[in-house]
C-alpha cells in the first residue's frame, strides 16, 4: 500500500514537500515515481526514481523545481517541490513498480497512492 500526503494550497513560488509511505513490499526492491492529474486532463509523469536513488528521472516541466528522493530505511519516498506555478495544480500520486522498461509510463506501475491535492494560487 502506498499512502500520499503533504499537499495544501500554497502561493505561487512557493513550495511543498510531498511524502509517500510504503508498507507491505520492501521498499527497497522497489522503483518509485510520481505523477499528477490536473482537472480535464489525463495522468502525466512528474519524477521517478531507482531503488537505490543512483538514478533519477524528470518531465520537462518540473527540472530545477522539483526533486524526487527516497529514503528507504523509512519506506517513504519524496516530492520536493520548489517555485511552484498555477499550473503545477493536480492531485500528485506516488506510484510503485518491481520493474520497469520506460519510468514515464504509467503503464509500467503496478501500485498506485490514493493522491493529494496541490492547489497552487496565484
Amino acid at each position: 500500500q502506498l499512502q500520499a500526503s503533504g499537499g495544501g494550497l500554497v502561493q505561487a513560488g512557493g513550495s511543498l514537500r510531498l511524502s509517500c509511505e510504503a508498507s507491505g513490499r520492501t521498499f527497497s526492491y522497489l522503483f518509485m515515481g510520481w505523477f499528477r492529474q490536473a482537472p480535464g486532463k489525463e495522468r502525466e509523469f512528474v519524477a521517478a526514481i531507482s531503488r537505490s536513488s543512483g538514478v533519477t528521472y524528470y518531465a520537462d516541466f518540473v527540472k530545477g523545481r522539483f526533486t524526487i528522493s527516497r529514503d528507504n530505511a523509512k519506506s517513504t519516498l519524496y516530492l520536493q517541490m520548489n517555485s511552484l506555478k498555477t499550473e503545477d495544480t493536480a492531485v500528485y500520486y506516488c506510484a510503485a513498480a518491481t520493474w520497469v522498461t520506460s519510468p514515464i509510463g504509467p503503464d509500467e506501475y503496478r501500485d498506485w497512492g490514493q493522491g493529494t491535492l496541490v492547489t497552487v494560487s496565484s
